[in-house]
């Protein structure tokens, strides 16, 4: 897992007791030509977060599915380790229809004081007083807050998200970037986040994983305590990452330039 990036090399974590994720010699295949995951080992500690970073097909959903135990119908063995309590944020909020935004935050919660708390949790998304609107009546935002809502009101020790904000406007992710960044600092869940952004993984992360061939390539702590795109350190590690990706200052200057053209 180690790299050559000099003081960009990852320091092993130090914490006590069996941390929240423990994977090793993870396989995973679809089909005969090759697998998905080829022997992967990974460690989250408890109240982590990790972004999991990788191109397309390095099997950054394949980890995900595996680690939720939604992958049961696909070859493969290895060992995985993950606590009781986990829940998973998608793309898309899955929202169901026919229920009110209360009653989806709440669906399934065997608790006697379930409403309760998940009026709570509506509040601490911002939705206080939408528990009686129906899902269409939310902006994709707004959707996307009662989907962490209704994750985090189950007090996850793991939350896995699996490209939670792909779908929305650049401003509408930035700030469900400083909220999932505050929920994740009350309730204290370990979490894995999939994400093809570079920027939203350094920005949220405080590891940032990158995956190659169905293993473990690249494994940096970040450590930048404000985040901020006009720290140097920010720069130097997002270009960093994206040479470990493959994408050169070229590539990103030529995509740029075909943006700007149309």
């Amino acid at each position: 897992m180690a790299t050559d990036a000099g003081e960009l090399t990852p320091k092993p974590r130090t914490g006590s007791g069996t941390p929240a994720v423990r994977v090793r010699n993870l396989h995973r295949s679809f089909n005969e030509n090759g697998g998905v995951l080829n022997g992967l080992d990974l460690d989250i500690a408890s109240g982590e977060f990790v972004a999991l970073i990788g191109r397309s097909g390095s099997g950054k959903s394949t980890l995900l599915r595996a680690l939720a135990g939604l992958d049961r119908q696909v070859a493969g063995y290895g060992q995985i380790h993950v606590p009781d309590a986990v829940s998973v944020v998608f793309q898309d909020s899955r929202l169901l229809p026919w229920k009110r935004i209360l009653d989806n935050i709440v669906f399934g919660l065997r608790a006697g004081d379930a409403v309760e708390r998940g009026r709570r949790a509506l509040a601490e998304v911002g939705l206080a007083g939408r528990g009686r609107a129906w899902p269409h009546e939310l902006s994709g935002g707004e959707q996307q807050r009662a989907s962490l809502a209704r994750s985090l009101v189950r007090e996850p020790a793991l939350l896995l998200a699996d490209e939670p904000f792909g779908a929305l406007d650049a401003l509408t992710r930035i700030r469900m970037h400083v909220l999932l960044r505050k929920l994740c600092a009350i309730h204290r869940p370990a979490v894995l986040l999939v994400t093809h952004d570079v920027d939203e993984a350094i920005v949220l992360a405080d590891r940032v994983i990158l995956l190659d061939g169905g293993v473990v390539r690249t494994d940096v702590r970040v450590d930048l305590p404000h985040r901020s795109q006009a720290d140097p350190r920010f720069a130097e590690l997002r270009t960093f990452l994206l040479d470990q990706l493959g994408v050169n200052e070229e590539t990103l200057t030529a995509v740029s330039s075909q943006s700007q053209a149309a």
